[in-house]
């Protein structure tokens, strides 16, 4: 759902952003008064659980924990960090700015305090204190400047607020920043004509936007009656594809109906956008636990903000705080028109937490409620997949394509994911259709080249075709172990076995405890042979969990050989493999 922001932008943000107190990325608390803190905590159980939940990012562990601990301590300003960071982590703004509170009382400073106090003044509208931070709760320049001119626009000043987004906008490399604020702040007062001007780009020059500025553009353009360059622009941003959303506001534009613009309404909701904006940026480029300070901030100012609970979800979930995340995800009413992509993180929680026929219902429902999606019928496929109910997901992958009316390249993985249920469920002649499909799609994708050429491998079918994709799909991934060892496989069963050794080892190294890999590197051994190393590498395949038909195999060859086993098999024998017979 959220349009990364472009890299140069990010990296001016992120510069802003930790301009006043550079380090603080992993949101630690500043240097206190040694005489602040405790040397004993009162409660020693509660503070050494509230401790390892923090280590693991267990928000609502730690909650709870720091919450006990500071019964017997509350002056600890260690705890008192915790406190806000973990309240903060389950969405609870009340609490960490009760714990933020005391900690600034004790003279201790953090963002996590700084979010937490800010949060409580804007939700209060107290904007006389917003305007009145003092530096010790300054979070970073930027963030800090936007909320400022937002705080003006909330006292009803709006030349004070606009003069406060242009000087934002004259600081070098913070033009765009300033410029979208003060667009939004345009259109909350009705000024559309201006606030189209900038994100046209005929005021200030042309100005990158990510989805929601693009979404706020077009509900501009509609308040303009301009439906026309509303529709052309979500064509360009969007294309064609069923987002529900986006065919809601299309279908609204082609009947004449006006959209409101609701992007931003007050300066709460701008404020909340300031905070969104900066977790954007920070997403993937500082810590997680880091990043959803701020995009709980933003969810928290603003709770019909789809993007930003989809964000803390996402941030959440890839703090593995899984149940946290589904919590979260499930907020997200079934009117609103994110809702499937709620629905969609919420299952991929579920599995995590070992649900998965909560997941497959979920999803069920998702594709009864939404037929239209292609997507979520993609993600139904891919958990009957995961399943391994492969005749399911071909047929959840059937439908999904039947929604593609011209595939494109963007739709190669579609092809490929239902040609691995195919031939998962024993439907190779499709299969491979579907596979060569992807490829004409995208011919040097190197998971499609990998998979394909290891089936002719493994079928004995067309080995030196296969031989040439497997050894595109390497130049590709060079580090990718199982594409080393589908390399390795490729000569082997073309009886190169001298070829393959070096290639499997590496593939081993890359995948030291993949018995699929492992066992493959004992048949090389005993292709060339080192008969003890074979053994011994068969044994090591066994301690990685095979499935039971490996297992079964390799046993086999354990008891007898390889050459035993393929005799057994009617399989041809190495030597006439190497021949060529």
């Amino acid at each position: 759902m959220t349009h990364a922001l472009p890299p140069r932008l990010t990296a001016l943000l992120l510069a802003a952003v930790i301009s006043v107190q550079p380090g603080l990325l992993s949101a630690q608390t500043d240097p206190v008064p040694e005489a602040a803190i405790s040397a004993e905590p009162g409660d020693a159980g509660a503070y050494l659980a509230a401790r390892s939940a923090a280590s693991q990012s267990d928000f609502r562990e730690g909650a709870r924990w720091f919450a006990r601990a500071l019964e017997s301590d509350p002056d600890n300003l260690v705890m008192l960090e915790g406190a806000v960071l973990s309240f903060i982590g389950v969405g609870d703004f009340g609490n960490a700015a009760t714990a933020a509170t005391r900690m600034t009382a004790l003279e201790g400073r953090s963002i996590g305090a700084s979010i937490a106090l800010l949060v409580r003044d804007v939700q209060a509208e107290d904007y006389d204190a917003v305007l009145a931070i003092p530096e010790t709760r300054k979070i970073g320049n930027l963030l800090d400047d936007l909320v400022q001119a937002w705080g003006e626009f909330g006292k009803g000043r709006m030349s004070e607020a606009v003069a406060a987004f242009d000087t934002i906008a004259a600081t070098e490399g913070l033009k765009a920043f300033g410029l979208y604020h003060k667009a939004l702040a345009l259109a909350a007062v009705g000024d559309f004509e201006g606030a189209d001007d900038i994100l046209s780009g005929r005021a200030e020059g042309p100005l990158v936007v990510n989805r929601r500025g693009i979404i706020a553009h077009v509900q501009i353009l509609s308040q303009l009656e301009k439906s026309d360059e509303a529709l052309a622009l979500l064509e360009r941003s969007f294309g064609t594809e069923p987002e529900p959303e986006i065919m809601a506001m299309r279908s609204a534009l082609e009947a004449g109906t006006p959209l409101a613009f609701d992007v931003v309404q007050t300066a709460k909701d701008g404020i909340a956008e300031v905070f969104f904006t900066v977790a954007v940026a920070l997403n993937g480029e500082a810590e997680d636990g880091y990043t959803v300070l701020y995009a709980r901030a933003a969810l928290d100012l603003n709770p019909r903000h789809a993007e930003a609970l989809l964000l803390s979800a996402g941030l959440l979930e890839q703090l593995r705080q899984f149940e946290l995340a589904g919590d979260t995800y499930a907020l997200l009413p079934a009117d609103q028109p994110a809702f499937h992509a709620a629905e969609i993180g919420r299952s991929a929680t579920l599995i995590a937490l070992d649900r998965q026929d909560e997941a497959l219902a979920a999803l069920k429902a998702l594709t009864e409620s939404h037929p239209q999606l292609q997507l979520v019928h993609m993600a139904y496929g891919d958990t009957l997949r995961r399943a391994e109910r492969f005749e399911e997901a071909a047929a959840a992958y059937d439908t999904a394509l039947a929604l593609v009316a011209e595939p494109s390249e963007r739709h190669w993985g579609l092809f490929y994911s239902r040609a691995v249920a195919q031939e998962r469920s024993g439907q190779w002649d499709k299969a491979e259709a579907d596979f060569r499909k992807a490829l004409e799609l995208n011919p040097d994708q190197p998971q499609v080249l990998n998979y394909l050429g290891y089936s002719f491998v493994d079928r004995g079918e067309n080995l030196e075709e296969a031989l040439g994709m497997i050894e595109r799909a390497v130049a590709a991934r060079p580090d990718a172990g199982y594409i080393i060892d589908s390399l390795a496989w490729a000569y082997f069963r073309l009886g190169r076995y001298a070829d393959a050794l070096p290639q499997m080892e590496r593939a081993s190294e890359l995948e030291p405890v993949d018995p699929v890999v492992t066992d493959h590197l004992g048949d090389v051994y005993w292709a060339v042979g080192r008969h003890l190393e074979a053994r011994f590498q068969w044994r090591r395949a066994l301690s990685f969990d095979p499935k039971e038909e490996d297992a079964t195999r390799i046993r086999r060859k354990l008891e007898i050989g390889l050459d035993a086993v393929l005799a057994e098999e009617g399989a041809p024998s190495l030597q006439a493999v190497a021949n060529g017979n």
